[in-house]
């Protein structure tokens, strides 16, 4: 048995040639100041945002649905649209982060989530807040 381990060891090498690790991690390298600490803050309070969005509009289907005398069956939309079209943006938010850059992409969601927002919040029928909603759960992803 010794010599069938023996064996199989002597026909791998004994150093495995191994990249040089870097110096310094790249984080490392790169000081903390007050302008990175405002933008992760911002970045944070914006997913913050979007997560109390999605638990509003959950806790107040009911008064939507008054509000907008929509029926039983069309108050659901509201939340299926936006997570429908979240969940279709999810694959695509990583390319737009490579093409238009995290922080543009990120800066232009803010304000087309707001806007959007507006829209829901001036929404006369079931149907405008729906779209309104769709459009919603396609920037707040990205």
């Amino acid at each position: 048995m010794a010599n069938a381990a023996s064996t199989t060891l002597d026909a791998f090498p004994a150093q495995v040639p191994r990249r040089q690790a870097a110096s310094a991690p790249a984080a490392a390298a790169q000081p903390l100041t007050a302008r990175r600490v405002f933008a992760f803050l911002a970045m944070v309070f914006g997913m913050f945002m979007a997560i109390l969005d999605i638990q509003i509009v959950s806790a107040s289907l009911s008064e939507i649905q008054a509000g907008l005398s929509a029926s039983a069956d069309e108050i659901p939309w509201v939340q299926t649209s936006y997570l429908i079209a979240e969940v279709v943006m999810i694959p695509l938010s990583g390319l737009l982060a490579r093409v238009f850059s995290t922080r543009y992409l990120f800066a232009a969601s803010a304000a087309g989530f707001t806007l959007s927002s507006i829209m829901c919040a001036s929404s006369n029928s079931i149907d405008q807040m729906i779209v309104w909603r769709a459009l919603q759960g396609f920037i707040e992803v990205a």
